[in-house]
């Protein structure tokens, strides 16, 4: 299950039958191949239609969790379990003090605290910065040696060796989380059976003002984490972990080996896994707070990472497809299809759809009549499924956003479908560096912004809405 073989054999052979099969259509019979184009556009904007639809359900149906209020730590043992704090920094010095004062505020008892800053062997600035924070007992720096690849994956998997704790959550540098978080990821697990393996707190951004990237940056992250995880959770489906705040039980962590190091986006292979291995994954009401890329070239770079790693993701679990369905079930089964899969094909098929569009337009055949056949009735298909998807994304984005009380993003969110095309961008990015450079890791810079003074206070939801994802018995 490791990226580190990329495409297998088979897979190749499968893909090259694919492509000379198509260019045969191609050529032999276009016709067949137009059609053949418009049931894959049809197809893609289904699958990204039924995933928001989904989450727009859930987000419209009465909570079936339970107010956080109402789940104490009296049923915790005493003294509590040793918590892992893993952090992996690479050049990472204009957020050092910012992460620091981040990790003494967790509320968490520092003599049950395990804080690792995790850092690569030869980036001296950052090792120095840390130093000069004077870093009480509980924080401590573990070297990775030099190798290969140099990914943030492989320096968990090194400092994890290191961890003493029962639960492991993972933090990025510039992350500023809930000080409450430890502590509420830990009821959850104690509320939520012995399954649970894994709870994903919500990310969110705190420059969302900066730019029109940033500002369609955080209505993503907010949909995704207060509509789409949730959603999944609550129907038992496997979740594409975020790239930090995610709690782990040990036990569940070692279960499945940790993290791919070759993988560029190992947090969503690892809620695969820990799928995969009959573990479940909730979702937790506490914020973490991030910085967006402003600009375009660093906002590229990390969505191009992101897809890649999807890419990666797809094909190592789709080596056995016939284990992968043993493995999750139909349900499941079917999601990881339309959710990896189908994200892939919508964000590769959106903009070729924009440019069928124009054509048509200006041939003046922008709405054939449905008496014209299979093409006609695809691509009205197709137009259905788009502009419905964008029209529920745009809820599912006006919903969100109210409960965080983001009303100055509510106008941005008209424009989030436009944000699919750059998306799009990103996606053949994504297969020309998987191709070339399948392991190459783009940091992310950070530092560019301060986050707000006391941000654990602009909470995720109203606070008659902060509620934790346990099973009912709970």
């Amino acid at each position: 299950m490791s990226a580190s073989t990329g495409l297998w054999p088979a897979q190749r052979r499968w893909l090259t039958a694919v492509g000379i099969a198509a260019g045969l259509i191609a050529i032999t019979a276009p016709s067949a191949a137009s059609l053949t184009v418009q049931f894959i556009f049809a197809a893609a904007f289904a699958m990204l239609l039924g995933v928001r639809l989904l989450a727009l359900h859930h987000a419209l149906s009465p909570p079936r969790t339970v107010p956080i209020e109402s789940l104490t730590l009296a049923n915790i043992d005493t003294p509590l379990p040793v918590y892992t704090v893993l952090i992996a920094l690479h050049a990472e010095v204009p957020v050092v003090p910012q992460l620091a004062a981040a990790m003494r505020a967790l509320s968490y008892p520092v003599d049950r605290l395990d804080i690792i800053f995790a850092l690569e062997a030869h980036d001296e600035p950052t090792r120095a910065a840390l130093l000069a924070e004077d870093l009480p007992p509980h924080m401590r720096l573990v070297i990775v040696p030099p190798g290969l690849p140099r990914t943030k994956p492989r320096a968990l998997c090194y400092a994890l060796t290191f961890a003493r704790g029962d639960y492991v959550v993972v933090f990025d540098a510039e992350d500023v989380p809930d000080p409450r978080q430890l502590h509420l990821a830990l009821t959850a697990f104690r509320a939520g059976g012995p399954d649970l393996g894994c709870v994903q707190a919500a990310l969110a951004i705190n420059n969302a003002n900066n730019s029109w990237l940033t500002a369609q940056f955080a209505i993503e992250y907010t949909v995704l984490f207060d509509a789409i995880l949730p959603a999944f959770a609550a129907n038992r489906l496997p979740i594409p972990l975020g790239g930090t705040s995610n709690h782990f039980a040990r036990q569940a962590l070692d279960d499945v080996g940790g993290w791919d190091p070759y993988n560029v986006t190992e947090d969503a292979d690892l809620g695969l896994r820990l799928a995969r291995s009959g573990w479940r994954v909730g979702v937790l009401p506490s914020t973490t707070w991030e910085e967006a890329p402003v600009t375009w070239r660093p906002w590229r770079n990390q969505r191009t990472r992101w897809q890649k790693g999807w890419l990666q993701t797809y094909f190592v679990h789709m080596r056995d497809p016939t284990r992968l369905y043993r493995d999750l079930g139909p349900a499941s089964w079917l999601w990881f299809q339309i959710v990896l899969g189908g994200g892939l094909l919508s964000a590769l098929a959106h903009p070729w759809f924009f440019v069928a569009l124009a054509k048509d337009g200006s041939n003046g055949q922008l709405f054939p009549p449905l008496s014209e056949g299979p093409s006609a009735w695809l691509w009205w298909i197709g137009v259905i499924n788009l502009t419905t998807a964008a029209a529920v994304t745009i809820a599912l984005a006006r919903i969100t956003l109210r409960r965080r009380r983001r009303n100055d993003l509510l106008l941005q969110a008209v424009l989030s479908p436009l944000y699919w095309l750059p998306v799009s961008i990103a996606a053949y990015a994504a297969i020309l560096e998987w191709i070339r450079a399948p392991f190459y890791w783009a940091k992310t810079p950070h530092g560019k912004v301060h986050l707000p003074a006391d941000p654990h206070l602009q909470s995720a939801r109203p606070d008659d809405a902060q509620q934790l994802d346990v099973e009912n018995r709970a």
